[in-house]
């Protein structure tokens, strides 16, 4: 091949990248379409099926606001006002959070009679233990990983007894982070009645181009009463110690009330998902209408889910909103931080502003990458005059607090990752028993780290540290 047929290669796979970004409205990170461009351009050949197999980013457009902002903040205020808050509390949730959330169609915070956090795996495994045996209607579990060990194999164990007397049961798996899930015992599930489907399989993916969209939701509803979610995938090393390594450190949580509802439609999106349908907005409502909630006494909360089926980066905007009006404190806890420069940015102006900002990881994480991809981040923070503190085991936890006014809790890491490409599931928390709860959990273990060596790298380090952060992550 000629140079001259060569560049026209590059040339047209460069167009195919612009025609296909811009006519389906995929609003990339710059740092990302750089990577794709340079990619594309350097080794066109590899670089342009890549982009065709992964490089979509969302199935939803975005949409003209249906209301202006200001009369999303007072239909919001107006529906927060005939729930019976806390007199401790003393104040609503938000408004900066609540309408910006609106905005995005999302339902609104409703009171919940049962929000219990679990202290550890132990505790966790009980209680969806108790959840699977319990239900004599309905069980639907989606996971990101199954492990082919003492946990997943009771798990599944638990849905064949279900099935077994009677209960439906549906098991979402995702194709990537399940890849070494036992298949027998699966097929086994399957003979006793259950229902098994992966998402976004590798091979064979009825919804050609959207591979990297992982889904890293994990949840389990019982009857469509009972919701058991947080960072907790279902395999050992999540709950339960090992013969010389203890178990992660994580967040999950029970819940009865409103929530469960729209968890379970959140499901049945992703289940018909699954099966190469793509269905709108999950859990768009009628703007303007605001279901009251089935109860009006217990734990204010919120689902909030982000990833491919929303138009918007709901989480992530929420962060970056939070940043800016956080007075007092940011108190986050992540296994990941490779952010945004625009999120690091609010963070660092934050910390600039007086703002305390505390960030806890683990000292050493179970994917390498992400350790290399996370120093500049963290000097940059720790230069602002942010505290970054490592855990000396695998922390596993995703959790923001901001102020003493909200309390974010699910499924996502504060990498690009999990910020712009996976399917994600977060809970937002704005009652002073959650958010206390959560904070005491967070600086229990930060009693328990050491403040990070913001000592300046060699420049061998620097270069990995930067090829490794602008690629790997953003791709």
């Amino acid at each position: 091949m000629t140079v001259l047929e060569h560049g026209a290669f590059a040339f047209c796979g460069l167009l195919v990248y612009v025609l296909v970004t811009r006519i389906g409205q995929h609003r990339r990170q710059p740092s990302a379409a750089v990577a794709w461009v340079l990619v594309i351009a350097m080794f066109p050949y590899v670089g342009l099926p890549l982009f065709l197999l992964f490089g979509t980013r969302k199935f939803a457009r975005p949409g003209v606001l249906e209301r202006s902002p200001r009369a999303t903040t007072a239909a919001v205020r107006a529906h927060l006002e005939t729930l019976d808050w806390d007199s401790r509390q003393g104040r609503l949730p938000p408004p900066w959070a609540t309408s910006l959330l609106e905005c995005f169609a999302l339902p609104p915070p409703s009171k919940n009679p049962v929000v219990q956090f679990h202290v550890d795996g132990g505790q966790s495994w009980q209680a969806l233990s108790e959840l699977l045996q319990a239900a004599d209607r309905s069980i639907d579990v989606c996971t990101f990983v199954l492990g082919h060990d003492e946990v997943g194999d009771a798990l599944v164990d638990e849905l064949m007894r279900a099935s077994g007397r009677g209960v439906r049961v549906r098991l979402l798996l995702d194709a990537f982070g399940s890849r070494r899930a036992s298949r027998s015992r699966l097929r086994a599930l399957e003979t006793a009645g259950g229902a098994v489907r992966w998402f976004m399989p590798l091979l064979h993916n009825p919804l050609r181009g959207r591979t990297n969209l992982r889904n890293h939701r994990k949840l389990a509803i019982a009857d469509d009463l009972t919701l058991w979610s947080g960072g907790r995938n279902q395999a050992i090393e999540y709950f339960l110690d090992r013969s010389e390594e203890p178990a992660w450190e994580d967040l999950s949580f029970v819940v009865t009330g409103p929530v469960v509802n729209e968890a379970q439609a959140l499901f049945e999106h992703d289940w018909e998902v699954a099966s190469g349908r793509v269905p709108q907005s999950p859990l768009r409502r009628p703007t303007g209408q605001y279901p009251l909630p089935g109860t009006d006494v217990g734990a204010t909360a919120q689902l909030i889910p982000s990833g491919p089926d929303y138009a918007d980066d709901t989480v992530y905007s929420l962060m970056l909103s939070a940043a800016y009006h956080a007075r007092e404190r940011i108190l986050a806890v992540t296994p990941y931080f490779v952010p945004d420069d625009a999120l690091l940015s609010a963070w660092c102006l934050a910390c600039r502003r007086g703002v305390e900002v505390t960030l806890l990881l683990p000292a050493r994480s179970n994917h390498l990458v992400a350790d290399l991809a996370r120093e500049r981040s963290l000097r940059q923070l720790q230069q602002a005059g942010g505290r970054v503190l490592l855990f000396p085991g695998m922390l596993h936890a995703k959790a923001v607090v901001v102020d003493d006014q909200v309390a974010l809790c699910g499924t996502v890491n504060l990498d690009a990752r999990s910020l712009f490409l996976n399917f994600e599931l977060m809970f937002a928390f704005y009652d002073r028993n959650e958010i206390e709860w959560l904070v005491a959990w967070i600086m229990a273990r930060c009693h328990r780290s050491k403040l990070h060596n913001a000592n300046l790298p060699t420049w061998s380090r620097d270069i990995v540290e930067g090829i490794v952060r602008a690629v790997g992550y953003q791709l």
